[in-house]
């Protein structure tokens, strides 16, 4: 696996290899409702197989060490767990609410939400470790004081 680096802080591999994993479990649970869906709304079926693929490229991407594969599988998941929540509130178009308690539904809103945590752990943690620790400063170069004066 190629070494991501964020803001000057490398992600570790386990976050990486957890991060491929859970994006190609999305992409594969999309893969396994695809036909059923492209014959019940054909839209439906081809979004499921859209998934996949953009499921693979953001897995290939998080791979290589491209923080585009991050974001890409952000958008996948995000917009997979957000077409869940509207088919089961206001439907979708040419179709009926659906039922909420779908256990391959379910399943696909865990792990879904487990690789946008696996992202804000990713994005988030290099922002807090490029803040400085004003206690650790030098007394002139904390806010509020100023240069040269004592």
């Amino acid at each position: 696996m190629s070494t991501l680096t964020i803001r000057g802080t490398t992600v570790p591999d386990r976050l990486v290899g957890a991060g491929i994993s859970v994006i190609v479990i999305v992409g594969l649970i999309h893969l396994i409702d695809a036909p059923g869906d492209l014959q019940e709304a054909p839209y439906q079926g081809l979004l499921f197989l859209a998934n996949f693929f953009g499921a693979l490229t953001a897995a290939i991407g998080i791979y290589r060490g491209h923080s585009w594969g991050w974001s890409l599988g952000a958008v996948v998941a995000g917009g997979a767990f957000a077409g869940y929540v509207i088919s089961r509130t206001i439907g979708l178009p040419g179709m009926s609410v659906e039922e909420w308690l779908e256990p391959l539904g379910l399943l696909s809103l865990l792990v879904e939400g487990l690789f946008i945590g696996l992202c804000l752990t990713i994005f988030v943690r290099p922002a807090k470790a490029a803040r400085i620790d004003w206690s650790r400063s030098p007394q002139h170069l904390k806010p509020g004081n100023q240069l040269g004066g004592s």
